[in-house]
């Protein structure tokens, strides 16, 4: 008698069994010329410990290990649209932030390539991007604002004076700030970003959010920007000191 499945194994089979087919119909629609599998690509934020772009696309062998082993879900797979990119993972900050809190970063651990890897230089390696103030006359905490309620209707995160292991949405976590530092607050990496005073009163409650060399580009502060479009985003593969 064959050995019945759990509801795990049989979401883990659906997933590889797509990325398959989904693989198999993008060669077999871009020699009939209609996935155009040789344009520029979208830039995308990569998971953590991504091998430079072209190797990375040249390792992902596009399993889905990563997608499965994310504990808030984070990692998605580019659609047709990516051409060769198709199936390869990819993050989209705003709508979900990498959790960098996570033991060992799992999906390093979880790549049977080492498309995602903590080889070489480890600071590099593990580096996503880095943040950048995007839209700065929008920033509360440059306005001088504190926030008060829900920042997001839609995230996960794990808040450790919570629950340090379990994410909960950020929808069921609400803010009473005198000054908004949810950029600050919230990210996983010690010294990453700062708030700064705009001007030597002492009575000046305005802070300019300041980016470090520590940021790895997590999307932490761009996910939980409650101004939208966010005030801060990452740069994808942008490394500390390029211009």
């Amino acid at each position: 008698m064959a050995k019945q499945l759990t509801p795990r194994q049989q979401k883990e089979r659906r997933t590889l069994l797509l990325s398959a087919l989904a693989g198999s119909a993008t060669v077999a629609l871009s020699l009939m010329g209609y996935i155009p599998v040789l344009k520029t690509l979208a830039a995308r934020l990569r998971p953590p410990g991504a091998l430079a772009e072209k190797a990375f696309l040249a390792s992902c062998i596009k399993c889905g290990q990563c997608v499965q082993v994310c504990p808030v879900e984070a990692i998605k797979l580019a659609d047709a649209g990516d051409g060769f990119g198709i199936g390869v993972p990819y993050i989209d900050a705003r709508a979900q932030a990498c959790d960098f809190s996570c033991d060992a970063v799992q999906c390093v651990l979880a790549c049977p390539t080492g498309a995602l890897t903590h080889e070489i230089d480890k600071k590099e390696q593990v580096r996503m991007g880095l943040a950048r103030l995007d839209r700065p006359d929008v920033c509360l905490a440059r306005l001088g604002q504190g926030f008060k309620g829900v920042a997001r209707d839609i995230g996960l995160h794990r808040y450790v004076e919570v629950d340090r292991w379990n994410p909960i949405g950020i929808a069921d976590h609400p803010y009473d700030l005198e000054l908004c530092d949810l950029c600050v607050r919230e990210c996983p990496i010690e010294n990453a970003i700062s708030l700064e005073p705009m001007s030597d009163d002492p009575a000046d409650k305005r802070r300019t959010p300041v980016v470090h060399e520590a940021c790895v580009g997590c999307g932490m502060c761009e996910m939980i920007c409650p101004v939208d479009p966010a005030a801060i985003v990452i740069d994808e593969r942008k490394v500390w000191g390029q211009a």
